[in-house]
């Protein structure tokens, strides 16, 4: 599987409880904090689901 890291851009105040715990389930807890996960089907939802909270940059 590929790997991605992902980096938190915009403060997660204005989101929902679900997008809260998405962003607490890929790690991510402050402003510009990066991780790097593996992209698989579970990743890619919660991804999705936060994509305007986050950058994704795909890691070779």
């Amino acid at each position: 599987m590929a790997k991605v890291r992902l980096t938190q851009v915009k403060s997660k105040n204005g989101a929902t409880k679900r997008q809260r715990a998405n962003l607490q389930s890929l790690g991510l807890r402050r402003i510009h904090q990066s991780v790097e996960v593996e992209l698989n089907p579970v990743s890619k939802g919660m991804i999705d689901k936060v994509a305007h909270l986050i950058t994704v940059e795909e890691i070779s």
